[in-house]
């Protein structure tokens, strides 16, 4: 899909990120934003996953390891047509099937695993490929993860075992905005320098404009090309992307904005597709 396209579907998954935490009244807007094109990039024209072949066992698979952020996978799925947009407005109602963390008990189409304690989804997505590798599958796996998630040492241990296995079907994409709820990652625990600290263990290591269209495509496309190593795309991204008053804010790492700032911010994110 051309980069045009891709960046109007961007926007609107931004405006559902911002309408759905609105009306849920709770919910993770700084992380959901930031991840956007990343998640867009991987939907729309790399990812083996859709909504006819959600259930398929030759189907590539995606585990959002940051559970928090599941608006913008909601969002995503419902633009590629998982289900209808309008259940987009059941965020974190009682009974919905878009929980807080994605819920993979509620049967939604594209959520295979639950996750929220951050640190687990590398370990389930290494888990995955070691089974796809031993059924001779070409699937691959997708892992999202956080920055402020490096901090956990179960990463590491999924790190390590990744490249033992050799697992070239294993793509993690850590989204670096820099911040988390208690405020910037290198004043929380220091995670720096990421991409050498993945090399060093043996990964394929892309570093990449989490924002730039060209530059993520490109590194899903080194993934699918590499041989023998799991890939780790590091994309340098902002928190509350789209959204002036929440970039670069720790504020907004977990609250949802008034309905006057969710007018703004839609008006923000209406304004930036004349520039497309």
């Amino acid at each position: 899909m051309k980069e045009t396209d891709l960046k109007i579907i961007s926007a609107n998954v931004r405006k559902d990120i911002i309408k759905m935490i609105t009306i849920a009244g709770s919910g993770h807007p700084g992380g959901s934003l930031s991840a956007v094109e990343l998640m867009v990039s991987l939907y729309f024209n790399h990812i083996n996953l859709n909504s006819k072949n959600y259930k398929d066992e030759n189907r590539d698979y995606f585990v959002l390891s940051k559970g928090h952020v599941c608006p913008v996978l909601y969002a995503v799925l419902s633009q590629i047509g998982c289900f209808d947009n309008n259940e987009l407005w059941t965020l974190r109602k009682s009974g919905s099937r878009l929980q807080g963390h994605p819920a993979s008990d509620k049967e939604l189409p594209g959520i295979e695993i639950s996750t929220g304690s951050l640190g687990y989804g590398l370990s389930i997505g290494a888990g995955i490929a070691i089974g796809l590798k031993r059924l001779k599958k070409d699937s691959k796996v997708y892992v999202l993860m956080g920055d402020g998630e490096q901090q956990e040492g179960s990463v590491w241990e999924a790190v390590m075992s990744a490249a033992h296995f050799k697992l070239d079907n294993l793509c993690a994409v850590i989204d670096d905005n820099c911040l988390q709820i208690d405020g910037w990652t290198k004043d929380v625990l220091n995670i720096a320098p990421l991409a050498e600290k993945y090399k060093s263990f043996g990964w394929n290591t892309l570093s990449v404009d989490g924002h730039n269209l060209p530059e993520i495509d490109k590194a899903y496309n080194q993934f699918k090309n590499n041989k023998e190593k799991p890939t780790a795309i590091i994309a340098k991204t902002i928190k509350g992307k789209g959204v002036s008053f929440m970039e670069n804010s720790a504020d907004w790492h977990g609250k949802a904005p008034s309905q006057e700032l969710a007018e703004k911010a839609m008006s923000e994110i209406e304004a930036s597709i004349v520039n497309f």
